[in-house]
């Protein structure tokens, strides 16, 4: 198993078509590819996306429809390289979509998909309420993805906000976490360094966050700020704010050396809670 290569997030701003997104995003690809990355990762519907009152509305296919699922895996032969397609919409038998993220290898088979576990309801404030679930169903299996450089755990965007899913994917024997997302601009630069940093430093792990920057056909922005941070918490590469792509050579060696400082993967201890949060009378 190799321990030192290079790996790049793409980071695009999805409108609703796809040829236009698959147009720019094979060519951000193949310009990391030229750059050395070995590891290609795209951002949540990457694809195609738009919003409409608060409603999620990624561009959907079924999967053995989906265009993008063999335009890819032609870039991965092409190019030899592995790709995580961070997420494409995916249509399920009731009528819903799934958030779903893969991985494709060098010879453009698939080796792992991801169904996003967390939705994203919230209210941010006036014309800033999402309702992630009244689209999307939510899956319910953690997965941790076989790679040429150590094992790949996945998530999508808002899953950054819940540490034991890492936690869980490290333990699993997760060596690098990937956190493709089309975060809100608004949450993105309260919470996105901080909250990707954290989950890095917590499980040793490296962290790859390819994210979507710009305004969302129907509203909304993303944040962008592609993100690649080491185990020990240090940013090795951001995307800033605008297209293109953020390359970092990673060397899997930093995952064990973080671990054995700080071995907190092995410290959990069962415990009760005492109490309730209620008022004292």
């Amino acid at each position: 198993m190799a321990t030192v290569f290079t790996v790049a997030c793409v980071q695009n701003c999805a409108g609703p078509e796809v040829e236009e997104n698959l147009a720019v995003t094979r060519r951000l690809s193949r310009e990391a590819a030229a750059a050395g990355a070995q590891l290609i990762c795209l951002p949540e519907y990457f694809s195609g996306l738009a919003t409409e009152g608060g409603l999620i509305h990624p561009v959907a296919f079924r999967e053995d429809e989906h265009p993008v699922l063999p335009a890819f895996a032609e870039e991965a032969q092409r190019l030899g390289v592995w790709f995580l397609l961070g997420s494409l919409g995916v249509l399920t038998g009731d009528g819903r979509i799934c958030n779903r993220a893969y991985v494709i290898d060098a010879q453009g088979h698939i080796r792992a998909r991801y169904d996003k576990i967390h939705m994203f309801d919230v209210d941010l404030g006036p014309d800033r309420v999402y309702r992630e679930s009244a689209t999307i169903a939510p899956g319910n299996e953690a997965v941790v993805a076989p790679t040429p450089w150590g094992p790949l755990g996945l998530s999508i965007c808002y899953d950054l906000r819940f540490p034991y899913l890492y936690h869980a994917l490290a333990q699993a024997g997760a060596t690098m976490l990937a956190v493709p997302a089309a975060f809100t601009r608004k949450t993105g630069e309260a919470h996105w360094h901080v909250l990707n940093r954290a989950r890095a430093i917590e499980n040793g792990a490296f962290v790859i966050a390819p994210c979507q920057y710009g305004t969302l056909h129907g509203g909304g922005e993303c944040y962008g700020h592609s993100l690649i941070v080491d185990p020990w918490g240090r940013v090795l590469a951001d995307g800033g704010d605008g297209e293109g792509f953020v390359v970092a050579e990673i060397d899997m060696a930093e995952v064990d050396a973080a671990r054995r400082r700080i071995p907190a993967l092995t410290h959990d201890r069962p415990f009760n809670l005492a109490g309730r949060a209620e008022a004292a009378e």
